[in-house]
């Protein structure tokens, strides 16, 4: 995979909101275990490994155990999962698949039931932030970083 764009160096000014934005949302109130759960599951989904890549290993440094990591795709069946974050990751999958899932009642009400409405707004923000990030990424082929390490071996 050939990157297309460098768009930080290109258009670094135009990433300035985005990255207000992250700064803001870390800020939130949210856990930032949470938000994490949250952007790795949504990147999974989209099939970003740039997103993939750096979201793992952001989690590994901050403490975050390899089998929740490896369950993500699964957290359905895993008990190892909050009900806050169940909530969290039923709301990301239905926001991220949004032509499929139409962000069903049923998604809004298991948020409603675990996050106050400012959370629920933060944490919509976190989704839909993660998700335009996944497609700069995607869109510009940005390689992760491994990908850079082996080809400088």
């Amino acid at each position: 995979m050939t990157q297309r764009l460098d768009y930080f160096a290109t258009a670094p000014d135009l990433f300035q909101p985005m990255l207000a934005l992250e700064a803001t949302l870390k800020d939130s109130g949210l856990e930032h275990s949470l938000i994490e759960l949250v952007k790795l599951r949504s990147s999974q989904i989209n099939g970003c490994a740039y997103c993939i890549h750096m979201h793992t290993h952001e989690m590994r440094a901050k403490g975050e155990s390899e089998d929740r990591m490896h369950l993500l795709n699964a957290w359905r069946e895993s008990s190892l999962y909050s009900a806050r974050e169940q909530a969290a990751l039923a709301w990301t999958e239905a926001l991220t698949r949004i032509e499929a899932t139409a962000a069903p009642d049923s998604d809004f009400d298991l948020i409603a039931q675990q996050f106050s409405p400012r959370e629920q707004a933060a944490l919509t923000l976190v989704i839909s932030t993660i998700n335009a990030w996944n497609r700069i990424a995607i869109g510009f082929r940005t390689p992760h970083p491994a990908a850079q390490e082996a080809s400088a071996a």
